[in-house]
C-alpha cells in the first residue's frame, strides 16, 4: 500500500481555503500512485480552534465543508480528513475531534480522539468528548488503526502528571491493526521530533506494527508546528521523514506490509533513511525532559529554531492579513536577531528598522544598527526622541518637582519609542515586532507600553544566552549581525553608562536559574541545593513573581521551548502564595 503524507498548513476557520488545499493534496497524491492520503489532526478547520468551537456557526461550517469534500475529493483514493463533528458516542459535551476516512464520495470510517490533553497549551477537554470505541478499518485488504495525536502518548506523557486510564493504541492493536496511523497537530520545540520517533519505535518494537505519523505544519498565533512527519516499520526502524517547517506531500510505499519486519528499508520509495532533524531516539520518557539543558543546544537545533521562528513570523502575518513588519533597532543583540529573523521570514523589502536615539544612545549603537541594516538589506529610518522626551519632562515637571530622576524617566523614553512604532503601524498597516527575550520577560526587565508594545514577541521564548547562540548560528552563513553587536555588553541605554548587569545577575547565571524554575518547576530550596546562591535565587524568583502583571499584557510569544510564557503558563497575578516558600 502507498501512503501519502500530506503536511498541510491550514488557517483556522478558513474552510474554503483549507478544503481547496486538501483537494489539491488528494489530486497530487492520486497522481503519485498513493492509495490513501493522510492529513493532520483538524486539518479541515485548523488547530487549535479554541473557543470558536463554542460558536454554532463554526461547527456548522465545518460539517458543511466536510460534506463538500465528500463530493469534490478524487473518488479513487482514500483521504483521511481531520474535522470537528457532533458526538455520536457520549452524552454531555456535544463535539468530538474526529478523523474521517472518505472514499468514493462516502465517509467509510470515523475515529474520534480519546486522550484530550489539558496541560501546557492544550485545553481539549474543555471542548471535546473522548472516544469510547476504537475500531480498525479494513481498507484495500489492510486493517488501519487511527490514533489521533495524544492517543499515541499514553505511555510517556508524564508532563501532565497523570497516567491516562485508557490506551487507545493497545485497544486498536488488540483488534488486529496492521498499520497504526497517527494524524497530529504537535507543536515544536527542540527535542520534540526525537520524542515522537522514540514513541513510534517503542510501538513498533513492542507490537510489530508500522506507524505512519503525519504532523501539521505552520504557525497559528503563538504555536509553531514543524511537520517532520515520520514512518517507522514493524521493527520500529525509521524509514521516512518529511521535511521540517514546510508544507509537503510525499508518498511512501510499504509493499508486503504484513511481512514488513523482513522488508529492507532500502526499497522504500520517497524519503528514506536520510533523516535531517532526527539525531536518534530519545532515551527519556517525559517530553518536558527531552532537552536536558535547553540553553545548551547545538547548531542544528538553532537552525531549526531559526526556521521555526521565521515560520512563526510569516504565518502570523499571512493568516492575520498583513505583509509588512517594522521594529526598533537599538544596536543590541535582541533587535539584531529579530531583524535577521524577520528578513529570513519575509525578505528585506518587507522589513523596516527604526533607530530612535536619545541623549544616552552611544555612537556605536547607531553605527552598529546602520551596519546591521546594510547587511540585511533593509530600510532604516532615524527618529530622534530627545525633543519629545524634553516635552514630557516639561509637562511632568510640576508633579516631579523635588524628586531625583529614576525608573520613571527611563520608562518614559521606552514608551516614547513604543508610541512612535505604533504610530507607524497605524499609518502604514505594518506590524511591530517586539524584541524582548525570555530572560527579560521573566524578571520584568522591560517597559510596559514601551519596548513591550507590539504585535508579536518573536524571541520571547529564548533566554538571553540562547539569543547570543542564535546570532552566532545566523552568522554562519555570512556576516549578518555585526560582531560589535555580539561582543558589546547589553544595555538598555536609558541612563548614562547603563548595563543590564547593574540590575540583574550575569545572564549565564540568571538563565540557569530561570531554566530550572520555569521549565522544571524547581523550588527555591531545590535551586539552592543545586549550588545556586540563596540570595540570588530569592532575588530572581521575586522578580519573576512581581512581573506577572506585565507578562499578562505582552504580545503573543512564539513558543519554541517545552514551556513558554502565555497560554502554557497560567499564574494568578493577585495571589498570596510565594515562589520562595
Amino acid at each position: 500500500m502507498k501512503f501519502a503524507l500530506g503536511q498541510s498548513n491550514p488557517r483556522i476557520g478558513d474552510f474554503s481555503a483549507n478544503s481547496s488545499a486538501l483537494i489539491s493534496l488528494a489530486q497530487q497524491a492520486l497522481k503519485g500512485g498513493a492509495d490513501i492520503l493522510i492529513t493532520p489532526e483538524l486539518s479541515l478547520c485548523g488547530y487549535p480552534p479554541m473557543d470558536l468551537l463554542e460558536q454554532p456557526a463554526f461547527v456548522q461550517q465545518n460539517i458543511r465543508a466536510l460534506r463538500n469534500l465528500q463530493k469534490n475529493l478524487p473518488r479513487d483514493i482514500g483521504v483521511l480528513v481531520g474535522s470537528v463533528d457532533v458526538s455520536t458516542e457520549t452524552a454531555g459535551k456535544g463535539l468530538q475531534n474526529v478523523m474521517n476516512l472518505i472514499y468514493q464520495g462516502k465517509i467509510i470510517h470515523r475515529q474520534a480522539k480519546t486522550l484530550l490533553p489539558t496541560y501546557d497549551v492544550f485545553d481539549e477537554a474543555r471542548y471535546f468528548a473522548p472516544a469510547t470505541t476504537w475500531n480498525p478499518v479494513d481498507f484495500q485488504g489492510i486493517r488501519l488503526g487511527i490514533a489521533i495525536c495524544e492517543d499515541m502518548w499514553w505511555e510517556t506523557e508524564a508532563s501532565a502528571g497523570v497516567r491516562y486510564g485508557v490506551d487507545p493504541v493497545k485497544n486498536l492493536i488488540d483488534q488486529g491493526t496492521d498499520v497504526l496511523i497517527v494524524p497530529s497537530a504537535s507543536p515544536y520545540y527542540p527535542g520534540k521530533p526525537e520524542t515522537r520517533l522514540h514513541l513510534m519505535q517503542h510501538i513498533g518494537r513492542s507490537n510489530g506494527v508500522p506507524v505512519v505519523y503525519v504532523n501539521t505544519v505552520g504557525a497559528n498565533d503563538n504555536l509553531i508546528f514543524d511537520g517532520n512527519s515520520l514512518v517507522t516499520d514493524a521493527r520500529g526502524s525509521l524509514i521516512h521523514q518529511s521535511p521540517g517547517f514546510i508544507s509537503s506531500l510525499e508518498v511512501v510505499d510499504l509493499p508486503d506490509l504484513l511481512d514488513l519486519p523482513d522488508f529492507p528499508a532500502s526499497k522504500i520509495t520517497g524519503s528514506t533513511a536520510h533523516t535531517p532533524g532526527i539525531s536518534g531516539p530519545s532515551t527519556q520518557e517525559s517530553p518536558t525532559k527531552t532537552v536536558s539543558n535547553p540553553i545548551s543546544l547545538n547548531s542544528h537545533e538553532y537552525r531549526d529554531i531559526a526556521d521555526a521562528l521565521a515560520l512563526g513570523i510569516r504565518d502570523y502575518l499571512a493568516k492575520s492579513g498583513f505583509s509588512q513588519v517594522h521594529l526598533g533597532l537599538s544596536g543590541g543583540i535582541d533587535s539584531a536577531v529579530v531583524a535577521a529573523l524577520a528578513v529570513r521570514a519575509l525578505g528585506p523589502d518587507k522589513v523596516t528598522g527604526f533607530m530612535m536615539p536619545s541623549q544616552y544612545s552611544s555612537p556605536g549603537s547607531l553605527s552598529d544598527s546602520v551596519e546591521l541594516a546594510q547587511n540585511l538589506g533593509i530600510r532604516v529610518e532615524t527618529l530622534g526622541i530627545e525633543p519629545v522626551y524634553r516635552s514630557f519632562e516639561s509637562v511632568l515637571a510640576p508633579q516631579f518637582a523635588g524628586r531625583q530622576p529614576d525608573l520613571a524617566e527611563e520608562n518614559i523614553q521606552a514608551r516614547i519609542r513604543g508610541t512612535l512604532l505604533m504610530a507607524y503601524s497605524n499609518k502604514f498597516g505594518s506590524l511591530v515586532l517586539t524584541t524582548g527575550n525570555k530572560s527579560e520577560l521573566a524578571v520584568g526587565y522591560s517597559t510596559l507600553y514601551g519596548d513591550m508594545a507590539g504585535s508579536l514577541a518573536v524571541i520571547g521564548d529564548l533566554f538571553k544566552t540562547q539569543v547570543y547562540a542564535l546570532a552566532r548560528y545566523l552568522n554562519e552563513s555570512g556576516p549578518l549581525i555585526p560582531q560589535a553587536i555580539i561582543d558589546k555588553a547589553p544595555s538598555a541605554e536609558l541612563r548614562p553608562d547603563q548595563k543590564d548587569q547593574d540590575s540583574l545577575p550575569e545572564y549565564d547565571l540568571l538563565d540557569s536559574i530561570l531554566e530550572q524554575y520555569l521549565l522544571y518547576q524547581r523550588t527555591s530550596g531545590e535551586l539552592v541545593a543545586q549550588g545556586f546562591d540563596a540570595q540570588v535565587v530569592q532575588k530572581v524568583l521575586s522578580l519573576v513573581a512581581k512581573s506577572e502583571y506585565k507578562r499578562r499584557q505582552a504580545p503573543p510569544v512564539l513558543k519554541v521551548s517545552p514551556r513558554a510564557f502565555g497560554t502554557g503558563r497560567r499564574i494568578p497575578i493577585a495571589r498570596a502564595f510565594s515562589e520562595l516558600g
